[in-house]
């Protein structure tokens, strides 16, 4: 079958690859539909690596998926040929430590979609453990089900922030994720969240939901504003969804005395860490890799019209046309959010 196929740094092609779909007892087979462009795929595409994780043979790209069952396992249950899915790519070794203490994330041997060397799933067909499915209810489109993925990983980090009713949070880059997780905060019980960045564009996007305060980094610190909008007491939580370096600079005079700061960006430079000054506030310190144990919550949540993440989908292109998506999410164009591939 065709695939959008990373061939090696910078290089990408559309053509025919040999994948093994042969379905076991426990596993289903589905038709793929709509994929879409996360940035570690575009990572992969520019920079051929992501810290440990080194693209060293041809690799199909794509990790957030969403299909048709066509095939069903012996064993399987819950799921039938013509159910909408989406499917969590990340797949564990259950009998691992990791698993069962319930952080099958963090499980050094679990198999990710477009990870190096795991293939990904920009390709027509897949075949997936059935554990791992989940079935779309009829009010989710397969663009939403496409965006379980990046939003579950919102879901981790307000899990991880361990929000109580009525904080406040501020969010450091208005990307993708930091969309999403400021849409999980609110969801999780925060009264305001205030983002930052220096994209008028992905703030006027982040600042069309109710509850969300955007904040012009050109036009002021994030710092002011905070103190500003809390009475100079700091946020309760502060997620730093950025990943750059320099978001560290000063994080903690966002925090007030006694908060929390999650992690979930990705620094691919070294970071100044400001010890002292987390330790003067007693800062608690939380980080997010994926998630675990949240995809069908994340899911629910989308399925309940809580959360709407239909204005975050900016483009969608035909599988014909998956190199000009990445070159596109690659540009980094300032109106984009989420980019999506539609396979047929």
């Amino acid at each position: 079958m065709q695939a959008l196929v990373l061939e090696r740094q910078g290089e990408l092609s559309l053509r025919d690859i040999d994948l093994p779909l042969e379905v076991g007892p426990s596993d289903v087979k589905i038709a793929i539909h709509t994929v879409g462009v996360c940035g570690s795929d575009v990572h992969y595409y520019t920079h051929g690596r992501i810290g440990p994780y080194v693209v060293r043979a041809p690799m199909v790209l794509g990790h957030e998926a969403a299909g048709t069952v066509v095939e069903v396992g012996a064993q399987v249950k819950g799921l039938k040929v013509g159910d909408r899915v989406c499917m969590e790519p990340g797949v564990p070794d259950l009998s691992s430590r990791a698993s069962k203490l319930g952080i099958y994330n963090v499980d050094p041997s679990v198999t990710f979609w477009a990870t190096p060397p795991i293939h990904g799933v920009l390709t027509p067909f897949a075949v997936h453990p059935a554990a791992f499915t989940y079935k779309l209810p009829d009010n989710v489109s397969f663009a939403e089900g496409a965006m379980v993925e990046p939003f579950a990983i919102g879901m981790q980090a307000a899990a991880r922030a361990r929000i109580v009713p009525g904080d406040v949070a501020a969010v450091i880059g208005s990307g993708p994720i930091g969309i999403m997780i400021a849409l999980a905060a609110l969801a999780g019980g925060c009264s305001r969240v205030l983002i930052s960045d220096f994209s008028k564009e992905k703030l006027a996007i982040a600042g069309r939901y109710d509850g969300v305060t955007p904040v012009d980094l050109s036009q002021e610190s994030f710092a002011a504003a905070v103190a500003r909008e809390t009475a100079d007491w700091g946020a309760d939580i502060v997620f730093e969804a950025s990943g750059s370096p320099k978001a560290y600079s000063g994080i903690f005079d966002l925090v007030r005395p006694g908060g929390a700061l999650v992690m979930v960006g990705l620094p691919v430079e070294p970071v100044t860490f400001d010890v002292p000054g987390a330790i003067a506030k007693e800062v608690r310190i939380e980080t997010v890799f994926r998630y675990a144990n949240i995809y069908d919550r994340a899911l629910a949540l989308i399925a309940s019209g809580k959360v709407d993440l239909k204005p975050l989908i900016t483009g969608t292109y035909a599988f014909k046309d998956s190199i000009k998506a990445f070159e596109r999410a690659a540009s980094a164009q300032p109106t984009d959010v989420k980019l999506q591939i539609l396979m047929d």
